[in-house]
């Protein structure tokens, strides 16, 4: 479960980290201050419009050309409220609660999915910026790594220092998850109720 390890520190070039660091704060400044579902989703697009296609979101032009309607799918799907998961089929999800998680919950899977997503040194701090507003506590020290799923977020907690590796497992649909501090959940693995496999 709780291991020691000693991670050789990496950092990207100052210019890089400044104009990553000030994209984070401005998120989470954003997403602190937005809890409407709708405004939420309307950052969440704009910014995966950014991410992916590297332009800013602009007006929707004709849509008559057969070869652009994939280009128009693809930016509609940016938008949370066109997009589905598996929670909003879940008939135990407590919607009032999961509601303002579900449009981050969406940026947290596209943003893994993007150039942007297999850069670790900025998707740790991606990842434990979003999940300060997901889950329902996220504690120091904690590094997420790529695709790891969960579904509902708000009765979740990662105690300080926890590692989730890569396309692990939280199963938190249905109650609450408890990650104590320390906690290792080795890449690929599922971590349930009482910290035991599921």
């Amino acid at each position: 479960m709780a291991t020691e390890s000693k991670d050789r520190e990496w950092r990207p070039l100052a210019e890089a980290e400044g104009l990553y660091r000030r994209w984070l704060a401005h998120l989470d400044d954003e997403f602190g201050h937005q809890q409407s579902p709708d405004r939420r989703a309307e950052i969440v697009r704009d910014e995966l419009h950014e991410i992916y296609l590297g332009q800013p979101r602009g007006g929707r032009t004709s849509t008559s050309l057969i070869s652009e309607t994939a280009m128009f799918v693809l930016a509609d799907s940016f938008d949370p409220r066109n997009a589905s998961m598996e929670a909003d089929y879940a008939s135990d999800v407590d919607m009032e609660r999961y509601a303002p998680r579900r449009p981050l919950i969406w940026f947290w899977k596209l943003f893994d999915r993007s150039p942007l997503g297999v850069n670790l040194w900025l998707g740790f701090r991606f990842r434990c910026m979003l999940g300060r507003h997901i889950f329902k506590q996220l504690g120091n020290g904690v590094k997420i790594y790529p695709d790891v799923k969960f579904e509902y977020g708000y009765g979740l907690t990662i105690e300080d220092n926890c590692t989730i590796g890569r396309g692990a497992v939280l199963e938190d649909g249905g109650g609450e998850l408890v990650l104590p501090q320390g906690t290792n959940v080795a890449a690929g693995a599922t971590y349930s109720r009482g910290g035991k496999p599921a």
